[in-house]
């Protein structure tokens, strides 16, 4: 069992920044691979980044690809979402979720065995 507690989220205007942080803990082995989702109010959940934990290789959705940063800090077991050049419509519900199978796809969300309870994102124009 591997439990994730997300933090940083808050109301920004276009523009501006936030870091998300996802800390893992109660976990025997390190999780495979971790990612970012988020949820729009009506709108499905979308896989924005991800990464494997015992790598460098880092994945994005098109819509935040050049804005986002996923990035981890194994000493602290904490993985982060460095986010600049917020928008409105990244305005949305984030959630950190971790997996341990192999995976064909890393930002799809059925991969993912364990997920946090979600920090709201607000970006005001």
């Amino acid at each position: 069992q591997v439990q994730l507690a997300e933090s940083g989220g808050g109301s920004v205007q276009a523009g501006g920044s936030l870091r998300l942080s996802c800390a893992a803990s109660e976990y025997t082995y390190r999780p495979y691979f971790m990612g970012w989702f988020r949820q729009a109010p009506g709108k499905g959940r979308e896989g924005i980044a991800a990464m494997y934990t015992g790598g460098r290789s880092t994945y994005y959705a098109d819509s935040v690809e050049g804005r986002f940063t996923i990035y981890q800090d194994n000493a602290k077991n904490t993985l982060y979402l460095q986010m600049h050049s917020l928008r409105p419509e990244d305005t949305a519900v984030y959630f950190c979720a971790a997996g341990n199978s192999v995976v064909e796809s890393i930002l799809n969300a059925d991969e993912y065995d364990y997920w946090g309870q979600g920090t709201q994102v607000t970006v005001s124009s």
